[in-house]
């Protein structure tokens, strides 16, 4: 790594004081309290920003700096964090099926984490956005598997693993894929994608999320929805971009990029592309 990951600084942006063993008691905790306290955003990628991943950048963004980042930043300092305590892990790539007309046709855009326990093999990823499981999954294909955020299942054709979420009372899949190592290059070229390509839906659409306990927070463009476990839901439409901003800051607990006069031209462009 280019430098050591600071761990006091982790623990207190996630709120965790408990063991430093690399236990799965500690990584239940820790996976919970990630996508409480720390967002899922991609105001970069709308601001036209670069989106770096070394470990300095990622620690000043997420830690220091109050902000948010997207699955290669919060997996990757996710990463960096679980390999000081000890775990054995190694980095995997997915192709996102969710809301998608065709699925045949994913790029893998999504990174997530696979760690070797002494009882078995699990999966880790605080960096799905509004549907991030908030506990580590066994990777295990014939058992249901409840997180403190609903149920999840994983299922196998071939080489290939999908993750897939109870939702609304319905299973939908959220991604798919294998158990082939990736390197920090081969995340680095999806980030770029993903980051800076016209066709990245990062580049032009608004998508936030918190998962604090009992509900999940998501913003989409202008549509701030608020969801509890029970699976009710309420829809807010935002109506300036100012009180997108608000949002950002209160609810999704948000230091924002500056200059504010850049910010807003941004949120107002990505509430019209969610309109159209």
């Amino acid at each position: 790594m280019d430098q050591p990951v600071n761990l006091e600084a982790y623990f207190d942006r996630v709120g965790y004081s408990g063991p430093r063993e690399a236990s799965l008691a500690t990584l239940g905790a820790l996976h919970a309290l990630h996508p409480a306290a720390i967002p899922f955003e991609n105001l970069d990628p709308l601001l036209g920003r670069r989106v770096r991943l070394d470990l300095e950048s990622v620690q000043r963004k997420l830690l220091s700096s109050r902000r948010g980042g997207y699955c290669y930043e919060h997996n990757g300092l996710f990463a960096a964090v679980l390999t000081a305590l000890g775990f054995r892990l190694t980095t995997l790539a997915a192709r996102v099926v969710y809301g998608r007309l065709n699925p045949a046709g994913a790029r893998r855009s999504h990174m997530l984490l696979k760690i070797d326990m002494p009882d078995g093999t699990y999966l880790a990823d605080v960096g799905f956005g509004g549907q991030s499981p908030s506990a580590p999954l066994r990777l295990d294909t014939t058992i249901e598997q409840r997180t403190p955020h609903g149920l999840y299942r994983i299922s196998r054709q071939g080489d290939w693993f999908e993750l897939i979420a109870q939702m609304d009372g319905e299973w939908r899949a959220l991604y798919r894929f294998t158990l082939e190592e990736q390197s920090p290059e081969d995340h680095e070229m999806a980030n770029w994608y993903v980051s800076t390509h016209p066709d990245s839906e990062f580049r032009t659409l608004l998508f936030v999320a918190r998962n604090p306990p009992g509900k999940r927070l998501t913003l989409l463009g202008n549509q701030f929805t608020i969801r509890d476990l029970s699976g009710a839901s309420e829809t807010r439409v935002l109506g300036s971009p100012e009180e997108i901003a608000s949002v950002l800051e209160q609810d999704f607990l948000i230091h924002l990029p500056q200059p504010r006069n850049e910010l807003l031209p941004a949120l107002a462009r990505a509430a019209m592309a969610s309109r159209e």
